[in-house]
């Protein structure tokens, strides 16, 4: 169960941390087009999933509950915020910046919860935090500008992550309804673009064609892969296996994009590494501790 778990898991991740390589492909498409097209298909394959499993019961509950509804319109824009910045971070050569988000989104999340959800912080989440705001500050320095991708990323994903995890519904029921919700935008968008003649789809090659469409199992694939991950092996090898995505990511940046990432921008990066070193740490120490009061 266990291995099975990590298998699962750390799938998800690669599969996350290769998204820039699909993402590029798709260059000749507008940021804006690629993110209705992903809206539009993940709700095709979502419902095709839920068919074969014959798993649409919960729908007619979730139609009575307009705070549930509300709660997931707001966790969809949410997550179409935090898609439109990562499609247009790739295709605008800024891969770095967007593995920095995810770099950070843990630290943001810890925040969130502290902020939010009156969580207490131990003294090295604390810790952490701090030297994440230290890198944080030192790249906006160096770069004569905040480095709004990152933290854009980070807030809209930690975000969406705090309304995901007070929601009722699963993973895929849970994406499967956001999806639904952003269907009529999506499809009213693009509409409006073939109308304007702003559409790149008709006129793409078919291999571009074929790959815009599979951006619905490309969304849903590595999500499913996590929830099964997920229930299977404890957060604290979760929470190390997420560093997988962003790490891919930026290799990707630095070795096959050849995007610069100098000196100065390393040690901001380091800070951000040390940050996460603390939090994992102060995780698996706590784990351990609580571990041994069970036992």
């Amino acid at each position: 169960m266990m291995r099975k778990g990590i298998l699962f898991a750390s799938t998800s991740y690669i599969l996350w941390g290769l998204f820039p390589l699909y993402f590029k492909a798709l260059h000749e498409f507008a940021p804006i087009e690629i993110l209705l097209h992903r809206m539009l298909w993940s709700l095709v394959f979502l419902s095709i999933v839920l068919s074969i499993r014959k798993q649409w019961s919960w729908l007619r509950g979730v139609m009575r509950q307009p705070r549930l509804i509300a709660g997931f319109a707001a966790s969809a824009l949410l997550l179409s915020g935090n898609w439109f910045i990562y499609i247009w971070s790739i295709n605008n050569g800024r891969v770095i910046d967007s593995s920095l988000g995810y770099f950070m989104t843990p630290l943001v999340n810890v925040l969130l919860g502290f902020l939010l959800l009156q969580e207490r912080l131990r003294p090295g989440q604390w810790l952490s935090v701090a030297i994440a705001a230290c890198g944080v500050l030192w790249l906006t320095v160096q770069a004569g500008h905040v480095p709004w991708i990152g933290l854009s990323l980070a807030l809209t994903f930690g975000s969406y992550g705090l309304l995901r995890k007070t929601a009722k519904l699963g993973a895929l029921e849970g994406l499967s309804l956001e999806t639904l919700l952003l269907f009529p935008v999506a499809a009213a968008y693009l509409a409006l673009l073939a109308n304007q003649g702003q559409s790149h789809f008709a006129g793409a090659s078919t291999s571009s064609q074929l790959l815009l469409l599979a951006a619905g199992p490309i969304t849903a694939i590595p999500l499913l892969l996590f929830a099964a991950g997920a229930r299977r092996i404890p957060m604290s090898t979760l929470g190390l296996l997420q560093y997988i995505s962003p790490s891919l990511q930026l290799i990707l940046g630095v070795w096959l994009f050849k995007e610069p990432f100098n000196g100065d921008r390393l040690l901001g990066f380091i800070a951000i590494w040390a940050a996460l070193a603390v939090y994992s740490l102060e995780g698996l120490r706590q784990s351990f501790i609580m571990a041994k009061q069970r036992g």
